[in-house]
């Protein structure tokens, strides 16, 4: 926000002059009322004891002193026991319209990330079915956030961690290979915690037309490794199809099989034992997780030499740092809460600091139609997947609902609502403000009416108080995205745009910008509308979500 930034700048100008340092809590923020200014700030509170004054005293010490030396300042007003709230010049504001218009897609990338080198895993869902609406919601929150990050000057990559070895394929290929002996007139049933899904009978389907009755006479264990293989390939390349209709693009599919096979997993545990962190005992290996605040140990490989889900998970981490990553951000299902405390000791155990390592957490969805709920069992196949919501609501209604709260937050998702042109759903709200903004300027176009530049006595007509709401609701553009970037939560962005997409709406209705009676005028809001559609466009494109030119 150009004004914090400003006003930061003058207030510790004039405290070096004072002998004053900026106090650790003086705050500089929006207040909660307009009326009360555009920034407030508690500095006289907080600094006058080490003055020597009475707050309100130093406070208008400090209003002179700024109001001769920051020339951008309308007023400044003391309230209450000696809060300052600080009112900017409407020339201040309007110079907004000018700064978006020169850096066009680069308007609002804050200078934070500085190259510094982040992995952001996400999805990583077993390939043992469909992707379903979860891990959609799951999707569009790491691509999002992997789009925010680079937008904030971040060297990000995304990362698929292909949980392929484990029990759970083993339940995969057994369900299979039930169905296949079905298909072969065998009475076998399949056991209640088998992968239940339709796609279970199809892929057994696959696998008879190929062999007929031919697999009955093979040795079970190679049996079991073809249904494995046929699943996962066949899974996992529509795994693949479906993220890439959801505009998800990784850089990088990590095998877990291979993981174990390079024998990762076995080094990590040895160095572990040798440096103490880890310990043998009744046949097991347990990580000394206690030594890091957690309140137990956690095994590592169990007495039967199986290893636990923490040891891969431990020995992947430790391969993502080798790979030169400063940043390791993971999006887990809410259920991992638990989790968090345990992975991030044992990022300590393997010398970094807790911070290197980050879990964002997508809590549930409940999906509906028309208000009403419907049931969603993965294991028993009963689940809408993640294609069948594309192909009824389309890519961006989706990606904006699912980015529409807070991940950790439950979010109702209504089917039938998504399907609405209307203001009650929000990505046609505003995907719809920008359409809008287009097609005024289309109609200026073919009237052979064109923008002026922005100059400051052009800008100087855009007075009103719509004007200066949608200039100063386009300046804190850059600070959602900061804020999104350093709390890793996207929908920030999307609070952002409803936000600046109502006020666009409320201007289109009360004020005429096409004007053949005052042309200046009239070049003034196009400068206006068209700075209000880059920022639409650049905070869409942060959530992967199209800006729409016509609806």
């Amino acid at each position: 926000m150009r004004a914090r930034q400003y006003l930061q700048a003058k207030l510790e100008d004039m405290l070096r002059t004072k002998g004053h340092a900026w106090p650790e809590k003086a705050t500089l923020e929006p207040p909660k009322k307009q009326a009360f200014g555009e920034l407030a700030s508690n500095l006289a509170l907080v600094l006058s004891k080490e003055a020597g004054l009475k707050p309100r005293d130093l406070a208008a010490v400090f209003r002179e002193n700024l109001l001769q030396t920051a020339s951008e300042l309308k007023d400044i007003e003391i309230a209450g026991p000696g809060f300052m709230n600080f009112f900017f010049k409407p020339e201040f504001w309007q110079q907004t319209v000018a700064e978006v218009l020169e850096k066009g897609e680069e308007y609002g990338a804050p200078a934070r990330g500085q190259g510094k080198k982040v992995l952001v895993e996400f999805v990583s869902a077993n390939p043992t079915g469909p992707l379903h609406v979860g891990h959609g919601r799951g999707a569009a929150v790491g691509d999002s956030l992997c789009r925010i990050l680079r937008f904030a000057g971040y060297q990000v990559d995304a990362e698929y961690y292909l949980n392929d070895a484990g029990r759970q394929m083993r339940i995969l290929a057994g369900a299979i290979q039930i169905r296949y002996r079905q298909l072969c007139g065998l009475d076998v049933e399949l056991p209640a915690d088998f992968y239940q899904g339709e796609y279970i009978l199809d892929l057994a389907r696959e696998l008879f037309d190929e062999h007929g009755r031919g697999l009955l006479e093979a040795p079970e264990q190679e049996v079991l490794d073809i249904c494995r293989a046929k699943g996962q390939d066949r899974i996992l390349a529509g795994i693949q199809q479906d993220l890439e209709a959801f505009k998800v693009v990784f850089d990088c599919w990590f095998s877990e099989k291979k993981l174990i096979e390079s024998l990762a997993v076995e080094k990590t545990l040895e160095e572990m034992l040798a440096s103490g962190l880890a310990y043998e005992h009744d046949g097991a290996i347990w990580f000394q997780s206690t030594r890091f605040g957690d309140d137990k140990d956690r095994v590592l490989r169990k007495s039967d030499g199986e290893l636990t889900y923490f040891a891969s998970d431990i020995a992947y981490h430790a391969e993502k740092f080798s790979r030169g990553y400063d940043l390791l951000i993971d999006v887990w299902g809410a259920d991992h809460h638990g989790y968090v405390p345990r992975m991030k000791s044992a990022v300590v155990a393997l010398g970094r600091p807790a911070a290197d390592f980050e879990a964002v957490l997508i809590q549930l969805v409940n999906l509906l139609r028309g208000g009403e709920q419907l049931a969603m069992s993965t294991r028993a196949g009963q689940f809408v997947t993640l294609a069948e919501v594309i192909d009824e609501v389309g890519v961006d209604s989706a990606r904006f609902m699912f980015l529409s709260r807070k991940s950790d937050s439950r979010l109702e998702f209504d089917l039938e609502l998504l399907k609405q042109k209307s203001m009650d759903n929000p990505v046609f709200y505003v995907q719809y403000a920008h359409a809008r903004i287009c097609s005024v300027l289309k109609k200026a176009e073919a009237a052979g009416v064109s923008g002026l530049k922005p100059e400051p006595d052009v800008l100087g007509r855009l007075s009103t108080d719509e004007d200066l709401e949608l200039i100063r609701s386009m300046a804190q553009f850059p600070e959602y995205v900061q804020g999104a970037a350093r709390l890793f939560s996207p929908h920030l962005v999307s609070f952002f745009l409803l936000e600046l997409s109502g006020m666009l709406h409320r201007y289109y209705n009360r004020h005429q910008v096409l004007n053949p009676q005052d042309p200046q005028l009239t070049g003034a809001r196009l400068l206006l509308i068209r700075s209000v559609a880059l920022v639409l466009k650049n905070g869409l494109h942060l959530l992967g979500v199209e800006a729409l030119e016509q609806m």
